[in-house]
């Protein structure tokens, strides 16, 4: 069963980084939350109108690390941008019938050819 959600979680990356809603919609409960520093406990239908864009500025996510307990997991990856930017994310995922429930985003720092770029307070 860990392995069911690990391959979830990866099934939903390559669908955000192909853009392909459906797939990430079809992956997601009906009951989906989704909290990070900038969204509080969003409702899936608040998710996809604040969050969902084209994903065409990530040229790849490197998942670095993914471990899945029970019905939880987090994962933990790399994303790099088109423009040269990168940054390591940490998110926690949980899992209700097959489907993902709750993303929470940890954001990591942001660098840029090489060099750490600071986020504005």
């Amino acid at each position: 069963m860990p392995d069911d959600r690990e391959r979830l979680i990866r099934d939903l990356f390559a669908a955000y980084l192909a853009n392909d809603r459906p797939r990430v919609a079809d992956a997601l409960a009906d009951d989906f939350r989704f909290t990070s520093p900038f969204d509080d406990d969003l409702d899936k239908t608040t998710y996809f109108e604040r969050c969902w864009g084209d994903s065409g500025w990530i040229a790849r996510h490197d998942i670095e690390r993914i471990f899945v307990r029970g019905e939880e997991a987090f994962v933990t990856y790399l994303c790099l941008a088109t423009d040269g930017r990168s940054f390591r994310n940490t998110e926690f995922f949980a899992f209700a019938g097959g489907k993902v429930r709750r993303i929470e985003v940890y954001f990591g720092a942001a660098r840029q050819d090489g060099r750490f770029l600071p986020r504005p307070r």
